[in-house]
């Protein structure tokens, strides 16, 4: 199945799509999140007896197709080639670091730019929905088995303040609110070969990254199965798996600048697009 949340910042409904045609769920379940995965069978059986109201407006905003996460939690490094170009051996252990919740928006929002960052870069990423709460897994199979969805991501990062005045971790030049577009659908597992979609993106129409996610160091299930032994994952979290080589940090491409536009997008997933918008200080503490 094939989940989305359409309207106004903050007043999305939460729809199931069905051959282009969206059907709130709020009858079900209040929003895309802990409370709709133990009821899956519940919203098939609403499509089959079309008993779900449909959406009809035409030209809703795409939202997030989750609500807002426990946590957001991230893999560094985990394709061989980005590591690379970043410097870096490929890590024999996962590289697990946080974003902030709220840098969670939709596909399509604009992306803030403050105006002291120099080094805004792009990275298309499989992003992965926790299902139900996981503690101490025993295998990568348990792992995987506790993916509710996945979608695309756009893991927005900050090279000056993640690298270079970091004090020795990547937190500051990850945590800009806006800086993870996402979405724009949630994709049960069985709809898609999570191992293998081709994952792209573009900055103002000129390629950057096109990779595979059978090219990831740590796999889905062993992701969710690592995290699983040094954190309780709960349903609802969020896992963004990493990035392949073809951002700005390579040296190869000019970081982003106001009124850029990135295009992303994941093989069965869906695509997204977003402007970058440069803030002002004295706009940002409105």
């Amino acid at each position: 199945m094939r989940f989305a949340r359409l309207g106004p910042l903050g007043d999305e409904t939460p729809v199931v799509l069905q051959n282009g045609r969206a059907f709130d769920i709020r009858s079900i379940a209040p929003d895309v999140g802990a409370e709709l995965f133990g009821k899956l069978d519940d919203v098939e059986a609403a499509l089959q007896n079309g008993t779900l109201p449909e959406i009809t407006d035409g030209e809703l905003r795409v939202g997030a197709p989750i609500a807002r996460p426990g946590a957001v939690v991230c893999i560094g490094m985990n394709y061989a080639a980005h590591a690379a170009e970043s410097g870096a051996e490929p890590p024999k252990e996962p590289v697990i670091f946080f974003k902030h919740p709220n840098t969670v928006v939709g596909p399509d929002d604009d992306v803030p730019l403050p105006d002291h960052a120099k080094k805004l870069d792009w990275e298309v990423e499989l992003a992965l929905v926790v299902g139900k709460p996981v503690w101490m897994l025993e295998s990568a199979d348990e792992g995987r088995a506790a993916i509710a969805g996945v979608t695309v991501a756009d893991d927005l990062s900050e090279r000056t303040w993640q690298i270079e005045i970091s004090g020795g971790q990547w937190s500051k030049g990850k945590a800009t609110p806006g800086s993870t577009p996402l979405g724009p659908v949630l994709v049960t597992p069985e709809e898609v070969d999570i191992n293998n979609l081709r994952l792209t993106s573009s900055v103002n129409g000129e390629p950057r990254q096109d990779s595979s996610t059978s090219d990831l160091i740590f796999d889905v299930g062993t992701i969710v199965y690592e995290l699983s032994q040094f954190m309780r994952l709960d349903a609802g979290d969020l896992i963004l798996t990493g990035t392949p080589e073809g951002v700005g940090l390579s040296g190869r491409f000019p970081y982003l600048v106001d009124g850029d536009v990135v295009e992303m997008g994941i093989e069965g997933l869906g695509a997204q697009r977003h402007a970058v918008r440069r803030v002002e200080r004295s706009a940002g503490s409105r």
